[in-house]
């Protein structure tokens, strides 16, 4: 006899009942917040919100803002060459990894150390050794190479490549230990298949693991964008947005302009653009671990 929707209701009551603070909480803060500041990125907010309303003129100042403009840009680089090698080196290190080598955990540990530090943390330390009075240019000076030059941060051209770095520092090890559990959830016989066909180890893992890691691949793609996307922390303790706006990112502009300019409808219309950002990247998501089971 089959169950009735009244009682099929009351079962695991009490995991429901804890359930509700957190779900009250998400709808409030998360969801009341989000309408919230798109409501007001349509107002003349200044020092404090008020219903005067603009139409989309923030969102105009917004994209003909030179500032923001060029903190899109350099969120665009950030991001592609972030989400690229951090995959691509964290990807390599698992399989180096799976290779059940000697001290297996030891290594782990130290790969995932990085990412147990903050981002001020992280930033402050790569300030430090990038630093040309002490850090790595006056090392390699001090041992005779005296023409050596490595200052990334006080070079526009370069700051950029000097973030990425610190990034991939932070956030490699992270990525690998999520590769490492996807390919610990390849199934032994595939390899022992692939031995007795011949089949080279670099042609397995191109033509066989990867596309059966792709939840894997699509999920931490999916944590690195949004990393990228809200990058702030890391910034200000590397350049605080320099040299001049050669590092500047969306969040500092969106912070800039809510806490220091006192202009909150035009940071409203600038964290309203990540947030349409977050979605893109999280729609297709979804779409590929949801909606394609659904329709499978």
């Amino acid at each position: 006899m089959s169950e009735t929707k009244p009682l099929r209701l009351l079962r695991n009551v009490n995991a429901k009942l804890a359930a509700i603070p957190m779900v009250l909480t998400a709808l409030v803060v998360f969801v009341g917040g989000t309408v919230w500041t798109v409501f007001y990125s349509f107002t003349d907010s200044k020092l404090l919100p008020k219903m005067k309303f603009v139409g989309f003129a923030q969102y105009d100042r917004l994209w003909h803002n030179s500032r923001w403009l060029i903190s899109i840009e350099n969120l665009a680089i950030l991001g592609t060459l972030s989400l690229v090698l951090t995959i691509s080196l964290g990807f390599i290190l698992a399989v180096l990894m799976d290779q059940k080598i000697r001290f297996e955990d030891t290594f782990r540990s130290i790969m995932l150390f990085p990412f147990a530090l903050s981002f001020i943390v992280t930033g402050l330390v790569w300030q430090w050794i990038l630093n040309p009075d002490f850090g790595i240019q006056s090392v390699i000076r001090s041992i005779g190479w005296t023409t050596f030059e490595f200052n990334p941060l006080n070079n526009p051209s370069l700051v950029l490549y000097g973030l990425l770095i610190a990034g991939l520092w932070q956030g490699t090890g992270f990525v690998m230990c999520l590769m490492l559990a996807g390919l610990r959830g390849i199934d032994e016989d595939i390899w022992k298949a692939a031995r007795v066909d011949g089949i080279p180890t670099w042609k397995t893992y191109i033509f066989v693991v990867i596309p059966m890691m792709r939840p894997v691949f699509i999920t931490t793609l999916v944590i690195a964008a949004a990393g990228v996307i809200k990058l702030y922390d890391l910034v200000v303790a590397q350049t605080s947005g320099g040299p001049g706006n050669a590092s500047q990112v969306p969040a500092m502009y969106v912070y800039d302009y809510m806490f220091q300019a006192q202009n909150l409808g035009q940071g409203f219309a600038a964290s309203t653009m990540m947030l349409v950002t977050v979605l893109i990247v999280l729609i297709p998501w979804a779409y590929l671990e949801f909606g394609s089971k659904k329709h499978g």
